[in-house]
Order: structure tokens, then C-alpha cells, then sequence
């Protein structure tokens, strides 16, 4: 019998599993406890600490120089100083100092950049308790503290505020969110479940929300409905704009009060005479926002929650909230304060004024019309001082006076459309009748706009439906319900 030469099996050899450690990061030196806040001048503020921020290399990052992303990505200082602190280490890659500025940035690099971090400083009204129980705690957050640390805020926020107010091992939970500027009714989970019980019905639709806004001019009667899509143009500004090709947005309006200017009061003449040039007069002629008199507080109900939302409709319809630094910001928008526009393709421009209006400026329409902010152009928001830091050479801002520290927009009432809870705030400060003049000083059922919620919420963002007014007239989709100014 023949004999064969079988072949030895080859098995494949498995290589051991071999550990690659994670990128090298920097860590703050401390976590200062109790956290550094000193009230002052009616404001909250924050001594400066060293703080040491870690980022993994984003997408759009990846084959980019370090000094090219921290010139563009970031605003906080001016290329110089980045410049300076990569080349001194205060910004590494992967936790070791990078050769020269023009270091490229790989997919998963860790970015590290250490500095002497300035607070701003935010208003020192204590954040209200609306409710608490063992679940949830419903606050009335005041204007101009963000919610969570961001940019140039830390401490400074509403997640930090609370934390120290009940102890380093509390960990706030917020369910919903505003913008920083906007105050109002906010829900802080005290446990994971309960954040995201109610995380969920507020995603799935089933809250009702209202805000009042203070607006420039006499904001029609009746239900107005607008139902402008709205787009994010720059992320970077957090900058929306009303524009057909944007995502679905509804708000209901309402007015509850009109105030005219002081002068014109019960149908008295202006007093004194109009001591503006010919010129002033023919620049203002052409401001088309200067001819709304007076302003309206004004009952908001969003069906969609769009980032801006409430405040890119009352634009489009000719009324942006008085104090708007954007939307109502004739530097930005021009002398129309873009009402009615849902098609210009002007978003380049518009990106780039707003992108180098300094930290001096401020909403026009604001300074014009409100009688009570005459002196408004004298205390202007936070500014450079000329002054530097002594630890770090930062430029140092003066003060914000606390006109700057919010907008005329406010979370009022929040409410379960199961009918299971119900919570509001009082009317802010701002909503109230002025001096000398009569009006409500609460809500009232004859101008509450949730009324409308379930007659307007069956057309369902159907834009092949039309829109129903206060009269029960219909009105084509998509358009104001009232001849739009200009």
C-alpha cells in the first residue's frame, strides 16, 4: 500500500488582544468647592480660576492646523492669543506640546487647551421655586443665565447655580430647554426616570407652552396664526431665519395689552415739536420700524419647538420683541427689520454683519421706541475696558447693565395636555402696565391662545389647509393675517 505525504494543518494563530490606551488628556489642577461666585451690583459673578477644556478632534476638524481651528472655530479671543498659547503649550494635542502652529489635527486627537477662564456675569436674582416634590423641581429661570455650562459660562449657569445651592453630589437633571437670554418655567429632574418621563411628552407633543413677549408696535386683534417655516442659516451665530425650505414651525398669537407712547396717551397731541434735521427725518422715513408706536405685550404659543422660533415669527410679521439684539436689529436686518421675508437670498450678508457687531450693540427698535429706556444708549451692554488681566493679559469687559441680561420673552405657563399638571409664573416685570397707564396684570381667559389649541392643531402643519382668524374668516396658507408693512 502506497504511502502519502499529508500536509502538517495549518491553524491560524489568533494574535493576543492588545490594549491601546486612550489619547493623553490635561486635567484641571482643582474643582473649587465652594464654587467661587461673589455677588455684586445686583449681579452674580465668578473670580477667575484656571480651567482646562478637552475636545476630541471633530470631523471637520480632521487634516486641518491647530492654529486654523482654534482662528475659526472660536471667538472667545483674537488669533493672536491662540497663536501664543499653542506655541507656550497652553494647548496640546494628545496631552504633549505640538511642534509649531501648523501641527495638523488627526481623527481621534484630544485637544486640550488650559487657560485662566473669565466668567461673564449673569444676574443675581435667585432662581424661584414654582413646585418641588421627590420627582421634579419646576423653577422660573431667570434672564440671561444659560442652562448648561457652555462657551464662556460655567459656573455662571443654571446646572451649577443649583448644584451648589444643595451640594456638590446633586446632580440637576433639566428636562426642557431655554435659551439663555428668555426666562421662565423650567422642569429639573431629580432622577434619571423622572427627567425622562417628562423628556419624552415634551417630545412627543403633548405639553402645551406659553410665552409672552414684549413686541415694537400696536400687534393686531384677534388669533394670528403664523405658520413660517424656519431654517438655521449659521450655527455658529445662532442665526434662523424664516425661509420656505426650512423645517415646519406653527405659533399662535395673541395680544393681551397695547401700550402707546406716554405723549400720545388718550389721544393727547405729542408734546413739543419734532426737533429732528430734514436729514434725520428722511432717514427716518425709511425706517419702517420706526413707525410702529407704542409696543404690545403679547400671548405666544408655539405647536413646534424650532430653535428661535417665537422670535423669527414676530419678525416676519412686522413686531420683533423690542429688545431683541438680533432680530430686531436694524445693523442686521436693514430698515424693514426683515418683515415679510421668506425669500431673499441676502442670508451671506446678513451673517456677516452680524458676525462683527461688536458687544456694544444693541436692538435699535429698542432704544427708539420704549419710553422707559430713554437712557438706554448710556449703558450700553459689556465692553472692553482697556484693561488686561495680571495672570493672563485677557482683555477685561466692564460690567452688563441689566437691561442686557435677557430679552422680553418669557416662559409663562407650562401645562400637560392630559390635563395631569399646570404650571405658571406671575407676568414679568416688563408685561406689566407702565406707570400712568391702565392694563391687565395677569392673563386672562378672553386672550389665552391655548383655547385655539385643538382647532389649530387638527390642520396638522397641512399647508394645503387654510388658516382660521379670530372671525372664522379663512386665509390663504402661509401667509400674515394682516397686509404685512412695506
Amino acid at each position: 500500500m502506497a504511502l502519502a505525504t499529508v500536509e502538517p494543518l495549518q491553524i491560524p494563530r489568533e494574535e493576543p488582544d492588545v490594549f491601546i490606551p486612550p489619547p493623553n488628556i490635561i486635567t484641571t489642577p482643582c474643582d473649587p468647592w465652594p464654587r467661587p461666585y461673589h455677588l455684586e451690583d445686583g449681579l452674580r459673578k465668578v473670580y477667575p480660576y484656571h480651567f482646562t477644556y478637552n475636545t476630541y478632534c471633530k470631523q471637520r476638524w480632521r487634516g486641518r492646523e491647530i492654529l486654523d481651528i482654534f482662528a475659526t472655530e472660536f471667538r472667545d479671543r483674537p488669533q493672536e492669543y491662540y497663536k501664543d498659547a499653542i506655541e507656550c503649550g497652553k494647548v496640546v494635542i494628545n496631552g504633549q506640546k505640538v511642534s509649531s502652529v501648523h501641527e495638523v489635527v488627526k481623527n481621534g486627537d484630544v485637544i486640550s487647551h488650559t487657560l485662566h477662564r473669565h466668567e461673564p456675569p449673569v444676574t443675581a436674582q435667585p432662581i424661584g421655586i414654582v413646585h418641588e416634590d421627590n420627582d421634579m423641581i419646576v423653577i422660573n429661570k431667570p434672564a440671561g443665565v444659560p442652562v448648561h455650562p457652555a462657551g464662556r459660562y460655567n459656573y455662571n449657569s443654571v446646572v451649577e447655580i443649583m448644584r451648589a445651592e444643595r451640594g456638590p453630589g446633586w446632580n440637576p437633571l433639566p428636562c426642557n430647554r431655554l435659551d439663555r437670554l428668555t426666562s421662565g418655567v423650567m422642569f429639573i429632574g431629580k432622577h434619571a426616570k423622572a427627567a425622562e418621563r417628562l423628556s419624552d411628552q415634551i417630545m412627543a407633543r403633548k405639553v402645551k407652552k406659553e410665552y409672552i413677549a414684549r413686541v415694537i408696535g400696536d400687534f393686531p386683534e384677534g388669533n394670528v396664526i403664523c405658520d413660517q417655516p424656519v431654517m438655521q442659516v449659521s450655527p455658529k451665530l445662532g442665526l434662523n431665519r424664516a425661509r420656505a425650505s426650512g423645517k415646519d414651525a406653527k405659533t399662535i398669537f395673541k395680544r393681551l395689552a397695547y401700550y402707546p407712547p406716554a405723549a400720545v396717551t388718550n389721544g393727547a397731541e405729542p408734546k413739543g415739536q419734532d426737533q429732528r434735521s430734514e436729514k434725520e427725518r428722511q432717514r427716518d422715513s425709511k425706517m419702517e420700524w420706526k413707525g410702529k408706536e407704542g409696543y404690545s405685550i403679547v400671548r405666544c404659543l408655539p405647536l413646534t419647538g424650532r430653535t428661535h422660533q417665537i422670535r423669527v415669527h414676530l419678525q416676519f410679521l412686522g413686531h420683533p420683541i423690542s429688545n431683541d439684539p438680533i432680530y430686531c436689529n436694524q445693523r442686521v436686518f436693514g430698515p424693514s427689520l426683515a418683515a415679510g421675508d421668506a425669500l431673499s437670498d441676502n442670508d451671506e450678508d446678513i451673517i456677516s454683519r452680524l458676525s462683527k457687531m461688536g458687544k456694544s450693540e444693541a436692538a435699535e427698535a429698542m432704544a427708539y421706541h420704549d419710553e422707559m429706556m430713554e437712557e438706554y444708549n448710556k449703558r450700553k451692554a459689556e465692553k472692553m475696558t482697556g484693561e488686561l488681566c495680571a495672570v493672563c493679559d485677557t482683555p477685561l469687559y466692564s460690567d452688563p447693565g441689566p437691561q442686557e441680561l435677557g430679552i422680553y420673552l418669557h416662559a409663562k405657563r407650562y401645562a400637560c395636555q392630559d390635563g395631569n399638571w399646570d404650571y405658571e409664573t406671575p407676568l414679568p416685570v416688563w408685561a406689566l402696565p407702565p406707570p400712568g397707564m391702565s392694563g391687565p396684570a395677569t392673563t386672562t381667559t378672553e386672550t389665552d391662545p391655548m383655547a385655539l389649541v385643538d382647532e389649530v392643531g387638527e390642520l396638522k402643519l397641512d399647508k394645503a389647509k387654510p388658516k382660521i382668524n379670530g372671525t372664522g374668516d379663512s386665509l390663504e396658507q402661509s401667509k400674515p393675517l394682516w397686509v404685512m408693512p412695506g
